[in-house]
C-alpha cells in the first residue's frame, strides 16, 4: 500500500473516544487518509460539510467516525425508538457495505442501535424490526426510507422518531440525483428537523449536486481532496495508482479478446461492465460456459432478492469474475478486485471514473481495460480532457480462438440463449442511443452486420432502428428458429401452448396476423410527450367542469361541418349523422340557481344550423367553466380595452379632435362620454354569452338568461 496517509487518529484537533480508536485498531486502519483528516475535524464541529474525493479514499470513515462522536456527546441520551443519524446510499449494495463498516463500530457501544433499510424485501418485515429493535442509526435506500416514511398505518410512526435527528448522509450524492431519487430526497427532507448536520459526499461534484448543497446545507464547508503529486491544473479524478488501458477492435471481435483476456488472468479477481442488464444476462452465461475452473457471477439492477447473496458472496472470494452493469460502479469496496473490465463504455464519462475507481482503492495497485469501437477511438481524447484520465493502449491479442461458432451452436441448441441473445442486441442499440456522448457515439455510424456477428444472432431481430437496411455483410442461419426449443420442459411445454394459441388466432382472422407497427425508440419518447400536450390542451383541466363526451361531440360536429363546407359529404349525409349522433343523447335542461353574483348553466341538446352557432356554442362552453371571480376581472380588462382603444382613435385618429383637451371639463365629459358605450357593450357582450338555447322545437323556443 501506498503511502496516503495524513497522520495518526490521536492527531485530530478533537479527541475519539476510546471505542473508536479500538474499532480502528481491529480494522487495520493505523492513521488517516487526507479527506478522513480534512473532514472529521469539521464534521465533528457542527459544520456542514460538502466533500469531494476521487473513489477508494476513505469517505466511508469520514462520515461514520464524526456521526459516532457526535452521538456519544449529545446531552440527552437517545431513547430505543429515536433516530440521531441517516445514511443514504444510491444502491443496496453500498447501503450494505456502509452497514457492515458501520458494525465495527457500534459492537463497542450496545446503547447504540443501527438498522438496514433497503429493497428487495418485505417493508413489513423492516417495519417490525424497527418496532422490535429501534434504528438510533438509519443506513436506507431512498425508495426504501420513503415508503417506511409512510408506514403510520401499520403503527410505525417514523416522523416523530426523527425529531431527535442530529446527522443526515448523502453518500454519492451525484449518484442519488442521476437515478432518479430527486422527488423521494424530497419527501424524506419534509420529514426531517431543520437543525441538523448534514454531509455531502462524493468523487464527483454535478450541478445538481451545486443546487443540492445551496438548498440542503447551511454555510456549508467544500472540501476537495485531490491526489498526492497531481499539478494544481490538473484535476484528475481517478487514482494515480491506476493504470487505465483501452483496446481497439472491431465489433465482432471484442468478445474473443475479452474471453482471451480472462483466459490469461485466471487467478485474479474482475470486475466486467456492460451497459445493460439483458447484456450482462447474456454474456453472464456465455462465459461461464466457455471459462472453465473460475467462478462467474451476474448482477444487475433488475435482479431483486439474489442481489444482496451474490453480492455478499463475491466479495469474499478470493478470484473470481463478477459481469455486471453500473449498479456496482458507485462506492462498492470489493477487496482485491485486479481488473476492472469494460466491454460497453459507460453512458457518461463521470460513470467512467467510477468504474474505474472499483480496484486501486486506498493506495492499492489496480488496472482498467475498456473496450471500443475503431470509430470511437476519439473517446480517449473526451476523456483526457472532460475527466483528467491518462489512458494507455492495448494492442489486440494475436491468434486468438474464434468463439462465436460455439456461442451460435449454443443459441441453436438452447431457445434461452437465442432469445437472451436477441433481447441483448435489441437494448444494447438502445442504450446506445441514449449515450451522452452521442458526437461520438453516433448510432448512424454503428456497424450493425459486425455486432450481430459479436453477439453471435442466427438472424437479425425486427426492430425500428434496422428497418429499410440491408446487411450483406450479415449471413443469418438456414435453420427456423421457431423450431428451436427450450431446454427446460417446462418453459417448452408453454411455448408450445402460445404458438397453438396463435396458429388459431390466425385462422380465424382468415390466415392474417396482426401487425403492430413499433417506431424506434428515439422516437417514442418524442410521441409521448407530444400526445401528452394535446391531451392537457384539450382537456382544459385547470378548473375545467366540460365533460369529454360533450367536448368530444362538439369537435365531431365542427369536424362534419368542415367536411360539408369542402363538398366531402352532401347535406343529406351531414344532417343524418348530425341528427344520429345528437339522438343518443337525451335533452335535459340544467339551471343551477346560484346566489351571490354565480352564473347559471344549461346545456343544449339542439341542433346547430349554422357555422356561426357552431362557433357561439363552443365560446359559450369554454365561458362556463370561467371562475365568477375571473368572469369580472376580465369584463374589466374588456372595458379599459374598449376604453383606450376609443381614447387612441379620437386622439390619434382624429387629431383635429385635440383641441378639446384644452379645457379640463371638456376631457371629464368625453371621458364619460367614452365609457357609456363601453359599458353597454360590455353589458350585451355579458348577455349574449350567458343565452343557452336549452329546448327547441317547431313552434317555441325556451331561453334562459342568468343576471349580471
Amino acid at each position: 500500500m501506498e503511502a496516503v496517509t495524513e497522520g495518526s487518529w490521536e492527531s485530530l484537533p478533537v479527541a475519539l473516544s476510546p471505542g473508536v480508536l479500538q474499532a480502528l485498531r481491529e480494522l487495520g486502519f493505523a492513521r488517516m487518509t487526507p479527506v478522513q483528516s480534512a473532514t472529521i475535524p469539521l464534521f465533528m464541529n457542527n459544520k456542514d460539510v460538502a466533500a469531494e474525493a476521487v473513489t477508494g479514499s476513505g469517505k466511508t470513515l469520514a462520515f461514520v467516525i464524526p456521526i459516532l462522536e457526535i452521538l456519544l456527546r449529545r446531552e440527552e441520551k437517545l431513547k430505543k425508538m429515536q433516530v440521531g443519524a441517516i445514511i443514504i446510499t444510491p444502491t443496496r449494495e453500498l447501503a450494505i457495505q456502509i452497514d457492515e463498516v458501520l458494525s465495527h463500530f457500534t459492537k463497542h457501544f450496545p446503547k447504540f442501535s443501527q438498522i438496514l433499510l433497503i429493497g428487495g424485501r418485505n417493508p413489513m418485515e423492516d417495519v417490525e424490526k424497527f418496532k422490535e429493535r429501534g434504528g438510533n442509526i438509519i443506513v436506507a435506500t431512498p425508495g426504501r426510507l420513503e415508503d417506511l416514511f409512510r408506514r403510520k398505518a401499520d403503527g410505525l410512526d417514523l416522523a416523530s422518531y426523527v425529531k431527535s435527528l442530529d446527522v443526515l448522509v448523502l453518500d454519492e450524492a451525484d449518484r442519488l440525483l442521476d437515478m432518479g431519487f430527486e422527488a423521494s430526497l424530497n419527501t424524506i427532507l419534509d420529514f426531517l428537523p431543520k437543525q441538523r448536520r448534514t454531509g455531502l459526499f462524493s468523487a464527483t461534484q454535478t450541478q445538481e449536486v451545486e443546487n443540492l448543497v445551496r438548498a440542503g446545507l447551511r454555510n456549508p464547508v467544500r472540501i476537495s481532496v485531490k491526489e498526492k503529486g497531481v499539478a494544481a491544473s490538473n484535476t484528475q479524478k481517478t487514482p494515480t495508482r491506476l493504470e487505465n488501458y483501452y483496446m481497439i477492435c472491431k465489433a465482432d471481435e471484442k468478445f474473443n479478446q475479452l474471453v482471451h483476456f480472462l483466459r490469461q488472468h485466471k487467478q485474479e479477481k474482475h470486475l466486467v461492465f456492460f451497459s445493460t442488464c439483458a447484456c450482462v444476462e447474456y454474456y453472464g452465461k456465455a462465459l461461464e460456459s466457455l471459462i472453465k475452473q473460475v467462478k462467474i457471477m451476474s448482477i444487475h439492477g433488475k435482479m431483486k432478492h439474489k442481489r444482496n447473496k451474490i453480492f455478499t458472496e463475491f466479495r469474499k472470494l478470493p478470484g473470481g469474475i463478477l459481469v455486471c452493469t453500473d449498479v456496482m460502479a458507485r462506492g462498492i469496496d470489493i477487496p482485491e478486485v485486479h481488473w476492472v473490465l469494460q466491454y460497453d463504455p459507460p453512458s457518461s464519462a463521470s460513470a467512467f471514473v467510477h468504474r474505474c475507481g472499483r480496484t486501486a482503492r486506498i493506495g492499492n495497485v489496480g488496472s482498467a481495460l475498456v473496450f471500443l469501437l475503431p470509430m470511437e477511438e476519439s473517446y480517449i481524447n473526451f476523456l483526457s480532457i472532460n475527466q483528467k484520465c491518462p489512458m494507455q493502449e492495448m494492442k489486440p491479442q494475436t491468434n486468438v480462438l474464434d468463439l462465436l461458432p460455439k456461442l451460435k451452436s449454443m443459441a441453436l441448441a438452447d431457445r434461452a440463449v437465442f432469445e437472451k441473445g436477441m433481447k441483448a442486441f435489441v437494448s444494447y442499440v438502445q442504450a446506445y442511443a441514449k449515450h451522452e456522448c452521442n458526437l461520438i457515439f453516433r448510432i448512424k455510424d454503428l456497424d450493425f452486420a459486425s455486432l450481430a456477428k459479436g453477439f453471435a444472432l442466427l438472424k437479425m431481430p425486427k426492430m425500428p432502428e434496422l428497418r429499410g437496411k440491408c446487411f450483406p455483410d450479415f449471413t443469418p442461419v438456414t435453420v427456423n428458429t421457431d423450431s428451436i426449443s427450450f431446454k427446460d420442459k417446462n418453459r417448452e411445454k408453454q411455448r408450445q401452448k402460445q404458438l397453438e394459441q396463435q396458429r388459431k388466432e390466425r385462422e380465424e382472422n382468415g390466415g392474417k396476423k396482426k401487425f403492430i407497427k413499433n417506431k424506434a425508440w428515439s422516437k417514442q419518447k418524442a410521441k409521448r410527450e407530444k400526445k401528452k400536450k394535446v391531451t392537457a390542451k384539450r382537456k382544459h383541466e385547470e378548473g375545467s367542469d366540460i365533460e369529454d363526451e360533450d367536448m368530444e361531440e362538439l369537435l365531431n360536429d365542427t369536424r362534419l361541418l368542415k367536411r360539408l363546407k369542402k363538398g366531402k359529404i352532401s347535406e343529406e349525409e351531414f344532417e343524418k349523422r348530425l341528427t344520429g349522433s345528437h339522438s343518443r343523447l337525451k335533452a335535459e335542461t340544467v339551471a343551477d340557481l346560484e346566489s351571490e353574483g354565480t352564473y347559471h348553466r344549461s346545456v343544449s341538446n339542439s341542433i346547430p344550423q349554422n357555422e356561426f352557432e357552431y362557433i357561439i356554442r363552443y365560446f359559450i362552453l369554454q365561458y362556463q367553466n370561467i371562475p365568477p371571480i375571473l368572469k369580472i376581472i376580465y369584463f374589466r380588462a374588456l372595458e379599459a380595452v374598449v376604453t383606450l382603444g376609443f381614447f387612441f382613435f379620437l386622439t390619434v385618429v382624429h387629431p383635429h379632435v385635440m383641441f378639446c383637451f384644452k379645457n379640463s371639463r371638456l376631457v371629464i365629459a368625453l371621458i364619460l362620454i367614452m365609457l357609456s358605450p363601453c359599458h353597454v357593450t360590455c353589458t350585451i357582450f355579458q348577455v349574449l354569452t350567458t343565452v343557452i338555447v336549452i329546448e327547441e322545437d317547431d313552434t317555441s323556443c325556451t331561453q334562459v338568461l342568468c343576471h349580471r
